[in-house]
């Protein structure tokens, strides 16, 4: 087995060499051993280091992401701790597009003052109302 040294693990996977060591730091990777003063690692980890930046994309704290790997270093995650983020993203994707919604409308009204328009005025309530849902939802 060809082993990767950091140099290359950071050239494949655009991550800076702090990045890698924190993570490996933290439990999420590890080494298999060194050459000199670098770190040696299996050609696996390349993927380790995708699925680690999916779930940082998903929302995931490292704490979560770490308890996601099992002791082998191979991805463990319950189905259901998913589920519960994929409901969140869609959360978040409708809040998002009602924010969208907000700034479009505000940069393309031509009311004279922003509160003076209808629209904007119910844009802003609606957003406001999707913050209340969003929080009681997270609970």
């Amino acid at each position: 087995m060809k082993l990767l040294d950091i140099g290359d693990v950071c050239r494949l996977t655009g991550l800076r060499p702090s990045a890698v060591r924190y993570y490996e730091e933290l439990g999420l990777i590890s080494s298999v051993c060194r050459n000199g003063l670098r770190r040696q690692f299996s050609p696996e980890i390349v993927t380790q280091l995708a699925l680690i930046s999916m779930g940082k994309s998903a929302g995931f704290d490292l704490t979560e992401i770490s308890e996601m790997f099992g002791s082998d270093g191979r991805p463990d995650i319950p189905r259901e701790t998913l589920h519960k983020k994929a409901n969140d993203l869609d959360w978040q994707i409708i809040e998002l597009k009602a924010i969208r919604d907000l700034v479009r409308h505000a940069a393309e009204c031509s009311a004279p003052s922003h509160m003076e328009c209808p629209t904007f005025r119910r844009l802003v309530e609606l957003a406001m109302r999707g913050k209340k849902i969003t929080k009681s939802h997270k609970k």
